[in-house]
Order: C-alpha cells, then structure tokens, then sequence
C-alpha cells in the first residue's frame, strides 16, 4: 500500500533490501550503499493520550524535555507495543514515518527535526528489511496526502 500511494503522487525513490535491523546501532553496522540521512523514528505518547511520531537524525539524540515544552505537555513516553500495532500497524524495529499510513483513525502528529529539512532521508518501508532513500519535500507530500499533522521542531 505504501509503493502504491508513493507512485500517486509521483514520488521517486531508492531502495535496498537488507538483514533486519532493530536499532540505530543494527543500522550503523550495515554498508547499505545507498545516500541520504539516516533516520530514527520514535512512537510517543503524551500524558494527555496523544500520539506524537518524532524522526530525527538516528545520531541525533532527542530532547524529549524541549519537545514537552513545544507540545504544552507534561510528559512524553515511548508509547506500548501494543498501542504501536493497533495504531500504526507496525512492529518494534519496524516504526517509520512512512507507518503513518495505518493510522486511518489519523491520531499520530508526525515531528520532524529541522536538521532533515531538505535531506534525503533513509526510513523503513514498514519493514526492517528494507530502507527507501526519500527526498524530504516527498516526505510532506505523503504526510500532506494523507491528512496527517505535522510539525517542524
């Protein structure tokens, strides 16, 4: 379903398929041979019961407290497992930005790191053996078309 909603809009992309990776660090140990920034994608949860989809540069680490203060929330925590399967149909390993096409229900509000804006960034197809190389405008697009929110942080 992804490829296809990619190919809609017309957005290019490069794909390599892989062994799967479970963490910044599976990653890191991998030559994929393929350009763009990696990312990482962290499912999050606020105190108030919204969910925030936060991708980041994967050597970046993220500042949960300067994200509580631009959300106006008192806490954020990595959401559950369970909540990452019913929400984004996707699996530990496998959350991408690209996931968000499984949230019908459109609860997720994706944040993306001003560091990415204008890079070519490395995500999962919704699989942890497979990374696609998209061009950050398309990114928005995709979020865009799928009536998704997005922040800029």
């Amino acid at each position: 379903m992804i490829y296809e909603v990619l190919n809609k809009l017309g957005i290019t992309y490069q794909e390599v398929t892989h062994q799967a990776i479970f963490t910044v660090a599976d990653a890191l140990k991998l030559n994929l041979n393929i350009k763009g920034v990696g990312c990482k994608n962290l499912f999050l949860k606020s105190n108030l019961d919204n969910y925030y989809l936060y991708l980041l540069n994967a050597n970046k680490r993220a500042d949960i407290k300067e994200l509580e203060k631009l959300l106006g929330v008192k806490k954020l925590h990595f959401a559950t497992l369970t909540e990452l399967n019913q929400i984004l149909g996707l699996s530990k390993g496998s959350v991408s930005v690209l996931g968000i096409i499984n949230d019908s229900a459109k609860k997720v509000t994706v944040i993306i790191d001003q560091n990415l804006v204008n890079k070519v960034l490395l995500v999962h197809p919704d699989t942890n053996t497979k990374t696609v190389a998209i061009k950050y405008q398309d990114i928005i697009k995709y979020i865009k078309y799928l009536g998704h929110e997005y922040i800029i942080f």
